[in-house]
């Protein structure tokens, strides 16, 4: 995929940019701003931008605001997110009916094989939220949807691996169960949530919103 990558450390910015290049994916341009990278998405219209949440001038939350502005102004771009920590107020706007949308923690991408998992999931349409976000979202909820009270607690593990943005093969890995377990795990999640029949990545970004108290419907 065509990547931008919003990154003001340029140690961090050029290990990712390695590490994506490796995996066959380009990198049209590296920006240290938010405001270049606003230019670089018009610029170029990447599949998919990943921010840095702080980034100059002010380091606070300019990263965020660029990336709710990308998901107005260019939605057939995705974003992914990079913080060190979790800024929860614009976590939940970021969920707003539609997937291509992902927010990690940094410590997080030390895990190659989960990192390269959620910017797949994000490219494909789909969600990737970091475990802590997570977290802290399901926190500050209004209370969970009635219809996840029908789910077991092992399809509970599969949802919110599903959340992270986890492949079925990384999830079967995780909770040491079969890739075809998984899959049964996953149609079962949709028939409880009643989420109709359609486009696979689709229905699981349903789930994921169901999940983190997010529904648009």
């Amino acid at each position: 995929m065509r990547i931008v990558l919003a990154e003001d450390s340029l140690l961090l910015r050029e290990g990712i940019a390695q590490l994506l290049t490796l995996e066959d994916h380009e990198i049209v341009e590296g920006t240290s701003n938010a405001t270049e990278l606003l230019h670089a998405v018009a610029r170029h219209a990447p599949d998919l931008a990943i921010i840095d949440v702080r980034m100059p001038p002010d380091f606070v939350d300019e990263g965020v605001h660029a990336a709710l502005r990308i998901r107005r102004d260019h939605p057939g771009t995705a974003v992914l997110l990079l913080s060190q920590v979790v800024e929860r107020r614009y976590a939940r706007e970021l969920l707003d009916g539609s997937g291509g949308v992902g927010y990690l923690l940094k410590d997080r991408v030390s895990d190659i094989r989960r990192f390269l998992d959620a910017i797949e999931a994000v490219a494909a349409g789909g969600t990737a939220f970091d475990p802590e976000v997570i977290r802290q979202l399901l926190a500050a909820g209004t209370g969970p949807d009635p219809r996840l009270a029908a789910l077991t607690d092992r399809e509970r593990d599969v949802l919110a691996h599903l959340a992270q943005g986890l492949s079925n093969g990384s999830i079967a890995q995780r909770l040491y169960i079969s890739r075809s377990g998984v899959e049964k795990h996953i149609n079962t999640i949709f028939s409880k949530l009643s989420i109709p029949a359609g486009g696979e990545v689709n229905r699981r970004v349903l789930a994921v919103l169901l999940y983190l108290g997010a529904d648009q419907a």
